[in-house]
């Protein structure tokens, strides 16, 4: 990997999204560079020598453009010099109780404790580099641990796939403005126009990676094509968050395309703490309130849920294939998929017919299926 243009980037992005109350070095905001100067080939060697082993690609070259790092991601504020590597278990040992909590089986070293320390003040974790987990490449895996997460420590593949993960989540964070931002907000809409035409798979894919970034968009984009994924109770409580966000139209689809759904996952659902009906009633937005309250009204009274299924057209051709098709569901499914060249989106936002699944001899239908192409 050439690191210096991503890490100018970083930096710029970093340094613009400050505000007043942080105190940046003046060398980095002169510079515009979160780093250092480059370690020399001989300061790595002499790490190397010292350490008894050979630093893994990715981070030998980091090293070589950068002799550290400020400031990676919001809670590792310096990572460290190649003078200053060690051994977790030398350095920190009582991180290695967290092996624990590991994969590895008794009396087996676990990652923690065979990790390379790499990172030098942090809120109260560790970044680390296990030797014990090489891939064909020569990279070792790669692991954050904080103890406020009370988790285990996150794998990651590689020390670049470390860093990513780090520069996404000041990204998620932080809202910079700037070209990372402006590339993922036109990654989503390429990925909206892939889900419209069938690409359901490779825009999830997208949509996943552009939430890691803060795309709120891509969290409302997500969220339904999670629910023909039969993962529904993971999406009304994603799509129950994006309604208080502001510049989101989440709004327009609750009535008539999640809230039927979030009923139903009510109903059915062992919730520990509480479901995505109750969260939006708990926030207390007269709005949304108002619209559970006569949604749960004409539930009591038999009514239908749902006002439509889409557009007068999509909405009559869904109809018919329940009255034709009812306690049929292979025929059924047929018959809608056969309608699905009628469907228009409410909103630009709105890719999938959320509704049909409210409705439980089309859940049943379409249970589990990504295919379903708008």
């Amino acid at each position: 990997m050439d690191w210096r243009p991503w890490l100018e980037r970083w930096s710029e992005e970093w340094i613009r999204a400050a505000d007043e109350t942080e105190k940046l070095e003046p060398d980095v905001v002169r510079d515009r560079w979160l780093g250092y100067a480059p370690a020399t080939r001989a300061t790595v060697e002499a790490a190397e020598e010292r350490l008894g082993v050979r630093l893994p690609p990715s981070y030998r070259e980091f090293l070589l453009t950068t002799d550290g790092w400020r400031d990676a991601g919001i809670f590792v504020w310096r990572m460290s010099h190649a003078s200053e590597l060690g051994w977790v278990r030398d350095l920190q040992s009582y991180w290695t109780e967290w092996d624990d909590l590991t994969d590895a089986e008794d009396g087996e070293t676990g990652p923690v404790t065979r990790g390379l320390l790499i990172s030098a003040e942090a809120d109260a974790g560790i970044l680390f580099l296990d030797p014990g987990d090489i891939d064909e490449d020569g990279e070792w895996a790669a692991y954050s641990l904080f103890s406020w997460r009370a988790a285990p420590p996150v794998r990651h593949a590689s020390f670049r796939a470390l860093m990513e993960s780090l520069y996404a989540e000041f990204h998620l964070m932080r809202q910079p403005d700037g070209p990372t931002h402006d590339e993922w907000v036109a990654k989503v809409e390429q990925a909206r126009i892939d889900a419209l035409a069938g690409a359901v798979d490779e825009a999830e894919a997208v949509f996943r990676r552009a939430e890691e970034f803060g795309i709120t968009r891509a969290r409302l984009l997500h969220a339904q094509l999670l629910c023909f994924m039969g993962r529904d109770g993971e999406a009304v409580g994603a799509f129950a968050g994006l309604l208080g966000e502001e510049g989101v139209s989440a709004r327009a689809l609750f009535a008539e395309e999640f809230l039927p759904l979030m009923f139903l996952d009510h109903e059915r659902r062992y919730h520990t703490w509480r479901s995505a009906l109750q969260s939006v009633v708990a926030a207390d937005d007269p709005e949304l309130v108002l619209l559970v309250a006569e949604h749960h009204a004409r539930r009591r009274r038999g009514e239908a849920v749902l006002s439509s299924f889409g557009n007068a057209a999509f909405d009559t051709a869904v109809h018919d294939a329940l009255d034709r098709h009812a306690g049929d569901p292979a025929a059924l499914r047929r018959a809608v998929l056969d309608a699905l060249p009628l469907w228009t989106p409410r909103t630009p936002d709105h890719i999938a017919p959320v509704a049909l699944l409210a409705e439980p001899a089309l859940a049943a239908a379409f249970e589990g299926d990504h295919g379903v192409t708008c």
